[in-house]
């Protein structure tokens, strides 16, 4: 409705149902729903064979924020949140990583910003430049909610007061305004993290294994409960006789609702092992996003030399991190093991993190 506007000016129930393919009743009933809503407009009442014409009332989209979701971790949450745009997205980390609060790191992976904060409250200067335009000032857990409290102010204060609540994964927004100044409260489910690392899943001549973590991680997705996060590539000991080619391994992240956590590993063992064309295949899977020093360290052995079955099961057991397939175990875990590194540093083994 709002392209039909923006193109023509106005619109007719028809031309809504010829270019949606719906019935004519139903998008009449859009329509209907919408003028209650004052979403649309009617601008012309329809005369004999003229039929009435309607706009929407604004081109303006209704959220950039498509998704913004949390992870817990102990006393730390993993926020992360969807934008429409990079540049969006962009603006956000430059201020949240500026205004500092609760957050003790910030990054971007293109259109999803993550943040790292620390439950409790902090202090953050908000206001116009030089200040923060926006920053996550306090987050606090309520049972099974995550509760984020930010101030903002112009822009950002449009998107918490218009916009964040409409974001897929938030369960309610509360707004308080002073002067200039917003300051709301974001309420979203405290998921579970899970890693999910992936190693020896192809042959010499076919397959490739970051292929197969995209597929796993496309395939999770539409369990019920689970929101994807990232896939990334990490390059291990490039000494490995019998590597296939670079001898690199993968690993994916997820945000999970915790009733389904459980049912995870066996979902994705029976994945890859009607996927993989290797029959080594390895899969590891740890919730949680901090990682150990004993763990990382397992890790950046893998880099530097051939590391044996037996050390990467004792390492798993340490860790409580579960393991499932063949040789490729060995990979698997070191790409769990080395979740939160660059990715320079991902792909070049002699970078030491």
């Amino acid at each position: 409705m709002r392209q039909l506007t923006l193109d023509a000016g106005s619109f007719t129930v028809h031309d809504l149902s010829d270019l949606t393919r719906m019935p004519r009743s139903t998008a009449q009933d859009w329509v209907n729903r919408l003028i209650e809503e004052r979403c649309v407009v009617l601008k012309e009442e329809k005369r004999g064979r003229h039929p009435a014409r309607y706009a929407a009332s604004s081109a303006m989209l209704s959220s950039v924020c498509k998704r913004i979701f949390t992870t817990v971790d102990g006393n730390l949450v993993s926020i992360y949140h969807e934008c429409m745009s990079g540049g969006c997205a962009a603006f956000c980390t430059y201020h949240h990583r500026k205004a500092g609060g609760v957050v003790t790191e910030v990054a971007r992976d293109g259109t999803l910003l993550f943040e790292l904060a620390r439950l409790g409250e902090g202090t953050a200067e908000i206001g116009l430049h030089p200040k923060a335009a926006v920053g996550v000032v306090g987050v606090r857990r309520e049972g099974d909610y995550v509760i984020q409290h930010i101030r903002c102010t112009g822009g950002p204060a449009f998107s918490l007061t218009e916009m964040m609540a409409m974001a897929e994964g938030v369960e309610n927004v509360n707004v308080l305004r002073y002067g200039d100044t917003v300051e709301g409260e974001v309420y979203t489910r405290a998921l579970t993290h899970v890693i999910i690392g992936l190693d020896d899943t192809d042959a010499r001549n076919a397959g490739a294994t970051f292929a197969l973590a995209i597929a796993l991680l496309q395939h999770l997705s539409k369990m019920p409960g689970i929101i994807p996060i990232m896939h990334r590539v990490v390059m291990l000991y490039p000494g490995i006789e019998e590597r296939t080619a670079g001898n690199s391994c993968s690993y994916i992240e997820l945000a999970a609702e915790p009733g389904v956590v459980g049912g995870i590993m066996d979902r994705a063992s029976r994945f890859i092992s009607d996927e993989s064309i290797s029959e080594e295949w390895g899969l590891a899977m740890k919730t949680g996003f901090t990682i150990p020093d004993g763990l990382r360290s397992y890790g950046l052995d893998t880099r530097a030399q051939r590391v044996s079955t037996e050390t990467c099961e004792a390492i798993a057991i340490r860790y409580g991190v579960r393991l499932a397939g063949g040789r490729g175990v060995v990979g698997a875990l070191a790409a769990v093991a080395l979740r939160g590194v660059s990715v320079p540093a991902l792909l070049d083994p002699s970078i030491r993190p």
